[in-house]
């Protein structure tokens, strides 16, 4: 299907419970490089590159109420791919 980025808003208690390095184990297990940023709003950014069935998984887990904390809401935005990750880092 081809490289993809996805970007996914994630709104709920998703910080201080482990939802970033939680996102990160998944992405890594997946294949995908990028990164989950705190925001100062309270949400946390993911930003997955890889092949799009990878991202489109991750974004499933994202949504399935099996994380740390509480996803209250995921917003989501679809893009070129940029090759801008080597890894997948918790900012």
């Amino acid at each position: 299907m081809g490289d993809i980025r996805l970007t996914a808003w994630v709104r709920g208690r998703v910080q201080g419970v482990g939802f970033r390095w939680w996102v990160r184990a998944r992405a890594l297990e997946l294949g995908l490089t990028g990164a989950a940023t705190n925001l100062v709003d309270g949400r946390v950014e993911v930003v997955a590159e890889g092949d799009r069935a990878a991202c489109e998984r991750l974004l499933a887990l994202l949504r399935s109420g099996q994380t740390p904390g509480r996803v209250d809401s995921v917003i989501e935005r679809w893009t070129n791919h940029r090759g801008s990750f080597t890894g997948f880092e918790e900012r």
